[in-house]
């Protein structure tokens, strides 16, 4: 049986793999969304998929500390 601090590492080790694959998955959306915005402009310097993929960073750190302060007030309001 496992116990429950294996059972949260579990928990930990999966929520990371689904954050590191949203963001590999937002960043490979965004370049590519970028690249066929500079071809569909025709801009001589590639603005897009530059700019795409730091929107998406952004985002994503907004979007991280949201959630951590939404665990952090959870976990306070517990004790």
């Amino acid at each position: 049986m496992s116990s429950p601090s294996n059972n949260n590492k579990n928990k930990d080790v999966w929520r990371y793999a689904g954050l590191a694959s949203q963001i590999v998955a937002s960043l490979g959306l965004a370049v590519f969304a970028g690249i066929k915005l500079d071809q569909w402009v025709k801009l001589s310097f590639p603005l897009f998929s530059c700019a795409l993929p730091l929107l998406v960073i952004v985002g994503l750190i907004v979007n991280l500390l949201k959630e951590s302060n939404r665990k952090r007030n959870d976990k306070q309001d517990t004790h």
